[in-house]
């Protein structure tokens, strides 16, 4: 079975960078930057930010979901990144790490989930995707809990 996996669209967040720290706080928002390789996630293009570049940290409505789901987390983005987007290719940010993954159905209800490392994580797309009724999947970075990307089927 395909499936595509997306990061977060940039547009969105472009505006974000521009801002003081003052108006990022009024948002949930701040400037970082990363100190360690592998600790960054940027959402949008499914990469780990390197040591010593800049993203901000967010609180961000991943599951918006008129449902009990509905649910809403901290993200990092990275300014000048484009939306990862690609068929049948798990991104190494994906592989590196152990992975939630999460079935909902068309009304956004939790129809399955479980955990994998990264490098098992097709097989729990699968296995997720033989249930008809699972319309997507959200992928989140299983120890911090926070929201990583959508999966399809392709």
């Amino acid at each position: 079975m395909s499936f595509r996996i997306t990061g977060l669209p940039a547009e969105p967040f472009a505006g974000l960078f521009s801002l003081s720290a003052e108006a990022l706080a009024e948002r949930l928002a701040m400037r970082v930057v990363a100190d360690r390789a592998h600790g960054y996630p940027c959402r949008i293009s499914l990469t780990d930010a390197e040591p010593g570049q800049s993203l901000i940290l967010l609180n961000f409505e991943h599951q918006s979901a008129d449902s009990p789901f509905r649910s809403r987390h901290a993200i990092y983005i990275r300014e000048g990144e484009q939306q990862y987007d690609e068929v049948d290719l798990v991104p190494d940010q994906l592989r590196r790490r152990l992975l939630s993954v999460r079935g909902f159905d068309e009304r956004g209800m939790l129809r399955d989930a479980d955990v994998t490392p990264g490098t098992a994580l097709e097989s729990l797309i699968e296995r997720l995707f033989d249930d008809d009724n699972v319309a997507y999947l959200h992928i989140h970075m299983a120890r911090p809990g926070c929201y990583a990307a959508r999966v399809d089927r392709a």
